[in-house]
């Protein structure tokens, strides 16, 4: 295989492959994933192609899959989901608001700096997904706009993931990556794989001046949403319908009678044909109480329904539809219990298999044991109409549900919970278990000469073992998708190695900036790293620039392993649109709009780069 300079046939189809994967992972014509996939199939027939040899060896076009890279992905989400479990973050909440002290500035600032520790250990977006309920805990007990808090800890959550060598993807990956462009350089300039805390200096220095940004202008940066779970609501709601948004209202029963029309309709038919439907939270008929009624159910006579509405509403839906309403009976004194069910509020994370239904869709499937209640979008509330709203990432959705069922919603990759009234299903007995078997798997990455992802294997393993958590969550804790998406882009970078295209475009990019200095290369490279960034995955991202970068500083006579690192940190400066995973998160628990993101994100991208580089050039 070439490896030199000359556009060769293997290098036209690399750079071929390479433009189709990026034009995938922008558009996202397909789900990344998919897209990931088909690019590995393609990269497995280039042999095919008349006069062009195959792009990367047959026994290694799935080694992706196999790679301590995705191996050490697995079982951080697996660590991960075992301290949530366990209850663990309820005690850092907890604390941080006993370290607070009612302080909005000391409260943002510890929540942000625990998020950004975690995130050093745990995948930034499982961390996230950790501190959302925290922080919504802590916005809910101290009375703070949820956006004066989400957007600092989120910020600094994916700051956080450059301290250590697992805390992102990027990083990860990297030590892989050097693995293979090795290959192609002398024997006098290969580079040291980087051992767990060789990038803390960075991370800590990122996450330091993050805190430090947020500490100074947070005031003036940051919106000022007021979570409508704040508005007044009427004093004799319920004590559990006190958390919703908008919501106001009493509970009451009606009866159909004989002559009602609702009589042979389902709950969805109701909701979709009437003008005004009151929230419907319980169905009685044939002495069966059905608790979140899904859109299946249908309305016989004498059937009961716990209804939520005002009490002017009441009479005149009564009196419309010819429904009695009960004064003195009470059938669903279970709905009206704090203890069994509630609203909670979800969010629609990125990738979800919702995005694109509707609320109405939902109920027609029975999809979950849950009744949306309102869907509230980039700080607006879909009210009138929203059941056939088509759901967009990072929706919130504000449910009515059985607390037992919040356990399967908690587990279901499609929803990310922001409610933390979890504790019943918490295993805190087991909390040391888990912190145990974290503290010891960190150990083995520090201490012995095991492979990272064994030892954050043995980690994972051991929290199942001892009952964090069981076999089953564990596997619903991983995001199969980063998994298919890693594991089939790490060939494509391997092929754009081997195939000399790396040392080609490094060769183009030397002929335009022939007389820069190396720290003008590499800031450039930072650059280009985050903008790819921002229109495609930081795993694609640093696949396809780590082979680039290595070989500009080669051909420099720079170092290629600081030039790797570059890349690997910068993929992470995603700060300006709502793309990265962790962003999509918060923006509807925070009700932020994207010019909030480039308000903020903006003096965040130009700082990361600026800090970024220094302490690379300084400590390296």
């Amino acid at each position: 295989m070439s490896t030199s300079a000359a556009l060769t046939p293997e290098i036209i189809v690399a750079l071929s492959l390479l433009g189709l994967t990026m034009l995938l992972l922008v558009t996202e014509v397909v789900r990344i994933d998919v897209a990931a996939v088909v690019v590995l199939v393609l990269l497995g027939f280039s042999g095919a192609l008349p006069g062009v040899q195959p792009l990367i060896p047959a026994e290694d076009l799935f080694a992706g899959f196999s790679s301590n890279a995705v191996m050490s992905i697995i079982a951080t989400m697996i660590m991960g989901a075992g301290l949530d479990k366990t209850g663990t973050m309820s005690h850092v909440a907890n604390w941080i608001l006993a370290g607070g002290k009612g302080s909005e500035r000391r409260i943002v600032t510890l929540i942000s700096a625990c998020g950004a520790l975690v995130s050093g250990f745990v995948q930034n977006i499982g961390a996230a997904a950790l501190f959302l309920p925290v922080a919504n805990r802590i916005a809910r007990i101290t009375d703070t706009p949820a956006s004066r808090i989400l957007m600092p800890m989120g910020f600094c959550i994916i700051l956080g993931g450059s301290i250590t060598m697992v805390g992102s993807s990027s990083l990860i990956l990297l030590n892989d990556l050097i693995a293979s462009s090795n290959k192609g350089l002398p024997a006098d300039n290969q580079m040291q794989r980087f051992g767990l805390f060789d990038v803390a200096p960075v991370g800590l220095a990122l996450t330091l001046a993050g805190l430090l940004l947020f500490a100074l202008l947070g005031n003036r940066l940051l919106p000022r949403v007021r979570s409508a779970t704040r508005r007044p609501i009427t004093a004799r709601t319920n004590d559990y319908f006190e958390r919703v948004y908008n919501i106001s209202g009493d509970m009451y029963e009606l009866q159909a009678t004989i002559d009602s029309p609702l009589v042979g309709m389902t709950i969805l038919q109701i909701e979709r044909s009437l003008e005004f439907v009151p929230l419907i939270l319980a169905v009685k008929s044939d002495d069966k109480i059905t608790v979140v009624p899904s859109g299946k159910d249908v309305i016989w006579v004498d059937s009961f329904l716990g209804v939520m509405c005002d009490k002017r509403q009441l009479i005149r839906f009564a009196r419309k539809y010819k429904l009695r309403i009960v004064k003195h009976e009470n059938h669903f004194a279970s709905v009206m219990n704090a203890q069994e069910t509630g609203v909670a509020e979800v969010v629609i994370p990125p990738g979800s298999a919702l995005v694109g239904k509707t609320v109405s869709e939902m109920r027609l499937q029975n999809e979950n044991e849950l009744s949306v209640l309102r869907i509230y979008r980039a700080g607006y509330v879909l009210d009138d109409g929203f059941r056939e709203s088509p759901l967009q990432g990072g929706d919130t959705l504000v449910v009515h549900i059985a607390w037992r069922d919040l356990k399967q919603l908690r587990a279901d990759e499609n929803y990310a919970v922001v409610t933390d009234r979890l504790d019943d299903e918490l295993r805190p007995r087991k909390m040391r278990h888990a912190l145990a078997f974290f503290a010891a798997s960190m150990a083995l990455v520090l201490f012995s000469d095991f492979q990272i992802s064994v030892s954050l294997l043995f980690g994972a393993i051991g929290m199942v073992v001892s009952g964090a958590l069981t076999m089953d969550e564990a596997y619903k804790s991983v995001s199969w998708k980063t998994v298919f998406l890693l594991g089939s882009l790490i060939p494509l970078g391997h092929a754009f190695e081997l195939s000399g295209s790396a040392a080609w475009i490094s060769g183009q990019v030397l002929a335009l900036l022939s007389d820069v200095e190396t720290w003008e290369l590499q800031v450039v490279v930072a650059i280009l790293a985050t903008v790819f960034s921002l229109f495609m995955s930081n795993v694609g991202a640093t696949v396809l620039l780590v082979p680039l970068a290595v070989n500009l500083a080669a051909a420099t006579g720079a170092d290629p392993g600081m030039f790797a690192l570059t890349v690997a940190i910068a993929t992470s400066n995603s700060f300006l649109l709502p793309t990265h995973q962790v962003n999509a998160l918060i923006m509807g628990p925070g009700s932020y709009r994207v010019v909030d993101f480039l308000r903020v994100g903006s003096l965040m991208t130009v700082m990361f780069v600026a800090v970024s580089i220094a302490v690379l050039n300084l400590m390296y």
